[in-house]
């Protein structure tokens, strides 16, 4: 017999909802209420959450992440009269059982408890899975729970792997310890940046050349395909790679062979292909810049790694992480951090996710090198500001686009004056991100803004930002 709680602020459903699983024969309980339904969960070794969204208290969705931390890992099930893609598109990444359109009939009830419950006994009776070594990834948050629980399954496959996520979350890390966790850990795990590809050399790049194949070519070189041969390949950022060239990858996905420049016999390449990208590959396949039939073939397995603004409970530990791997190197004393500098770390958006994050650490390590404490003030100038301007809201922000200060009667200004003191405001703010985010990479912050590099140049340039 199961354990199971309903939370929905509809009493009839409720009645309704615990008939039918007092004649399947398991227990039951209703909450009218998130609060309560929460407290329920916390207290009670419930197998089985029925969570309705829209509560008087609350949205159930923002929930989520309560109940599966609840100390019984309960399956949930959400339940709703006002689906939207959004909300099965939260409620799915947030790895919950099913996402049920009201009115529930008694049929889809029935079918959801049985399937989940089998799914959580054999998972309980399964035995423990296999330790995964994480390398350099970094918290225990659910989130990157759920994503290692997917390196494991992943490592012991052969499956193609497609990683998502926002630029600097980590998935090349993730690559690698798929990789590593594999049967093919003792072979090569060869990387691939496709954003960065000379067009004129990316054949020979992959699939390498003969001798005497074109001019210049005076030894035989393998090319990166055929270095992956018995271990995994790893496309990065997939989204950038020209379609023609992704015409001739097809076919090397499918035979895992190919021709290098100058050679009439095919090569041979056993790897195990692992794809990344930042951009959104479906809407590329909408757009016409990027193929389908690639995209079927590469996320045989999907993980999606989340932002760090998702994830702020794993942020003290990368700090101490951050804090141990560079100072130590360095002979440098391990420093202490203060209340109040964590309340600002955890409370930055941080765009550009763990690597801004250590980008900043280390120019707070330099700002605070010989004193023992880092504090808030210790951040660099352009994070303090932001927190600052995040604090103080909306009409900071319309203040300081105005020129005016706390107990001004400064007329408004002409309207072109005030344009362009928002526009190059604006204009600051996105080159100052673009660069954090990029890490200072010229080529790569001109491809993710769309801008010439002699244009981003003259930017930089313009409002004194430093590469």
């Amino acid at each position: 017999m199961a354990k199971i709680l309903v939370i929905d602020d509809d009493l009839l459903i409720c009645n309704t909802m615990s008939r039918i699983i007092r004649d399947m024969e398991h227990e039951v309980k209703c909450a009218l209420t998130l609060e309560e339904g929460l407290k329920d969960a916390d207290s009670g070794n419930f197998d089985i959450v029925f969570l309705d969204v829209r509560l008087p208290d609350g949205n159930g969705l923002e929930q989520l992440h309560a109940l599966h931390t609840a100390s019984s890992s309960p399956e949930v099930i959400v339940t709703t009269s006002f689906a939207d893609n959004k909300g099965a598109e939260t409620a799915l990444k947030s790895n919950v059982w099913d996402y049920l359109k009201k009115p529930l009939s008694t049929e889809s009830i029935v079918r959801a408890i049985t399937c989940s419950l089998q799914y959580r006994e054999e998972k309980n009776t399964s035995g423990t899975a296999p330790t995964i070594h994480r390398e350099d990834i970094i918290g225990n948050s659910p989130p990157i729970k759920a994503c290692l629980d997917l390196v494991a399954r992943a490592a012991h496959c052969l499956a193609n792997v497609l990683i998502t996520g926002e630029t600097g979350t980590g998935k090349e890390l993730f690559a690698r310890a798929i990789h590593q966790n594999s049967p093919r850990a003792h072979k090569n795990f060869v990387v691939i940046d496709c954003a960065a590809l000379p067009k004129t050399l990316i054949e020979s790049l992959l699939f390498g050349y003969e001798r005497g194949a074109f001019t210049g070519a005076e030894k035989t070189t393998v090319g990166l395909i055929e270095m992956a041969n018995g271990g995994t390949l790893f496309l990065d950022e997939i989204g950038e790679m020209p379609l023609p060239l992704q015409r001739t990858l097809l076919r090397v996905l499918q035979e895992r062979r190919f021709l290098r420049i100058g050679r009439t016999q095919e090569t041979k390449s056993d790897f195990r292909l692992i794809s990344a990208s930042s951009r959104n590959l479906d809407e590329l396949v909408k757009l016409g810049e990027f193929r389908s039939d690639i995209l079927f073939r590469l996320r045989s397995i999907a993980i999606h790694l989340p932002p760090l603004r998702d994830r702020t409970e794993d942020i003290k530990e990368l700090v101490f992480h951050y804090m141990k791997t560079h100072c130590q190197p360095r002979g440098l004393p391990l420093k202490g951090f203060s209340l109040e500098f964590f309340e600002k770390v955890e409370s930055y958006s941080w765009p550009g996710n763990i690597r801004e994050l250590f980008s900043t650490l280390e120019a707070t390590i330099a700002n605070a090198l010989y004193e023992p404490t880092i504090f808030p003030k210790h951040l660099p100038p352009n994070i303090r500001i932001q927190l600052a301007l995040d604090a103080l809201g909306p009409t900071a922000q319309h203040d300081r686009a105005y020129g005016k200060s706390e107990g001004s009667s400064k007329a408004l200004p002409k309207w072109q004056d005030f344009r362009k003191a928002y526009i190059e405001e604006g204009e600051s703010r996105y080159l100052k991100d673009l660069m954090s985010i990029t890490h200072g990479n010229i080529p790569r912050a001109a491809q993710l803004s769309c801008l010439s590099q002699p244009r981003l140049y003259e930017l930089l340039r313009k409002y004194s930002i430093s590469t």
